[in-house]
């Protein structure tokens, strides 16, 4: 995909290496033991292209996870031992970008997370929320971001069930990617593969699939 320049600082920020190397490369990132977007400490951040990919983890874990954790067949079965939580499990979620947002009309205004009718989900992603609301001034539809670096920011958008099937989620996502773009950071937008409605929006706000994966362990 052209106009990676943006993702690439991104990612090499905040993994430690861009993935772009053929294969697995295990980076040892001393952000892997501060804390993120919302105060908590992420031990893995993983992106995995269709070539290759980056698992970032604590220093002092990185050649254990070497040693462990040989290539990406390997991930899934051997990575939770190798950071010694066995127990855990490893997922992998839809990564996308976009350059180029949908053209779509925007939806929302930006709200202080303090204003009473933000909900609570959006409460901890500070700044301003994107809020679409409806015609009585209730919320309808909000967007969070992530804000990882000044070179990458993720959004992340929710619906209330009365105001699904309108558009509002894609048109506040294009919006808020093209407010990230004009503060010269990257959008990014993350889903799980299950979740078809997350990819329907993604699409349409411009966001393709080019079989980029985020990776974590939870658990």
């Amino acid at each position: 995909m052209s106009g990676t320049g943006g993702l690439e600082k991104f990612l090499t920020e905040w993994l430690g290496e861009w993935p772009g190397t053929p294969g697995l490369t295990i980076v040892g990132s001393a952000l892997r033991t501060q804390p993120g977007w919302d105060g908590s400490v992420r031990e893995v951040v993983g992106v995995r292209t269709p070539d290759g990919g980056v698992l970032s983890v604590p220093p002092d874990l990185a050649d254990t996870v070497r040693s462990g954790v040989r290539d990406w067949a390997e991930v899934d079965s051997h990575l939770p031992a190798a950071l010694g939580r066995p127990d855990a499990r490893v997922f992998a979620g839809v990564f996308r970008w976009s350059t180029e947002p949908a053209a779509l009309p925007d939806a929302g205004e930006w709200v202080p997370i303090a204003d009473p009718r933000v909900p609570l989900w959006l409460h901890p992603f500070g700044g301003d929320a994107l809020i679409a609301f409806a015609q009585d001034g209730t919320y309808a539809a909000g967007v969070g971001i992530k804000r990882h670096n000044a070179a990458g920011m993720e959004i992340s958008v929710g619906t209330e069930e009365a105001y699904r099937g309108q558009g509002l989620a894609a048109r506040l996502v294009a919006q808020a990617a093209r407010w990230i773009l004009a503060a010269g950071a990257v959008p990014i937008y993350l889903h799980d593969p299950a979740n078809v409605a997350s990819d329907r929006t993604a699409l349409r706000a411009g966001f393709p699939d080019e079989g980029w994966k985020i990776i974590g362990v939870f658990g």
